[in-house]
């Protein structure tokens, strides 16, 4: 599906900023999910691509003496990158700061989210509509840091302000290393069909790399979203929802031309289950509680994959979870 020249780029390194990655395939950070656990299991199937952490308050990390255990990252997981919210130059520094001092290897700026919270603060995608302000976040956070200054953006606010072409451009300039567009405006939220064509058009005036976001959900949908766009790579992100082998998937295929076997639903139960174990190791009780969401996105395409996905949506106690998870692996094992 990929022309030639796409195949060849897209199976050679990417070069942000100062930094070189292995890897054309990001896992997108998302609020509630890319937390150690998660990020851990698409590690081990995408060891070399770059992972972010979940969506961080710039301003509350300025103001917390003590930095948010949402920015602690181990050491083995490199490359990784944090991404923060806000809308003010001088707490963003700071946070920046504090960032790669926890082993940032890029500092992710957020102007895309479309959650109302987010956006009534001035941050998220209502930078779109405030450039300037967007200008100056990205040039005083550049000028504080030794690592390369990326942005996650979208198309426009709506219809009617898709200004996403000027908003790259002036992104670039104030000293952005990368752009990734998620190809959706922030009044469609997750509706809708990502519109990749806008970011063919971004790719075709900006020479910093871009990544292509918004409705990668298999290998397929990755390839005609490059050839589509010409992007230097994607990130995916709902689709990794209970299948954290989708970026390591992708990356495979773009490296060896070479389709890795889906996984059976006994290896997709097995990683719910370390996924559900981890929750519980490193959150107690509050990981049981967020274990619920997880463990249903993982429950499908398989025989009472429904019914489970009713069950596990209610537990209480990390046991009632295993013993769940351990009698649907019995069903599943010769699947």
């Amino acid at each position: 599906m990929l022309s030639n020249y796409l195949r060849q780029k897209l199976s050679s390194p990417l070069q942000i900023g100062s930094l070189k990655i292995k890897s054309r395939v990001f896992q997108s950070p998302l609020s509630g999910v890319t937390d150690f656990t998660f990020r851990r299991l698409v590690r081990r199937y995408a060891p070399q691509s770059m992972i972010y952490t979940e969506m961080i308050n710039a301003t509350d990390v300025y103001h917390l003496k003590h930095v948010p255990k949402l920015i602690t990252i181990d050491i083995d997981e490199q490359p990784i990158s944090i991404q923060l919210f806000g809308c003010r130059p001088y707490p963003m520094v700071k946070a920046a700061q504090k960032s790669v001092k926890k082993g940032a290897k890029t500092i992710d700026i957020n102007m895309g989210c479309p959650v109302s919270k987010i956006t009534k603060k001035g941050g998220g995608s209502h930078l779109l509509r405030q450039p300037n302000i967007a200008q100056e976040i990205v040039k005083e956070v550049v000028k504080s840091i030794g690592v390369p200054v990326t942005v996650k953006t979208r198309i426009g606010w709506s219809d009617q302000e898709i200004n996403i072409i000027d908003f790259a451009k002036r992104m670039e300039d104030s000293g952005a290393a990368m752009l990734t567009i998620h190809g959706r405006t922030r009044a469609q939220g997750y509706n809708g069909k990502a519109r990749w064509e806008w970011i063919a058009k971004v790719k075709e005036t900006l020479s910093i790399p871009i990544i292509a976001n918004g409705d990668i959900f298999s290998v397929e949908s990755a390839l005609k979203c490059l050839e589509i766009t010409g992007a230097d790579g994607v990130m995916c992100s709902r689709g990794t929802l209970g299948y954290p082998f989708l970026v390591g998937e992708i990356d495979y295929f773009l490296r060896t031309g070479i389709r890795k076997s889906a996984p059976t639903p006994k290896q997709r139960l097995e990683c719910a289950k370390e996924h559900l174990n981890g929750l519980w190791e490193h959150k107690g009780q509050r990981g049981i509680y967020q274990s619920r969401k997880h463990l249903a996105w993982y429950c499908k395409a398989f025989p009472g994959a429904s019914e489970l996905r009713d069950h596990v949506s209610r537990i209480e106690t990390v046991e009632q979870g295993n013993r769940l998870l351990d009698e649907a692996l019995e069903f599943c094992k010769n699947i």
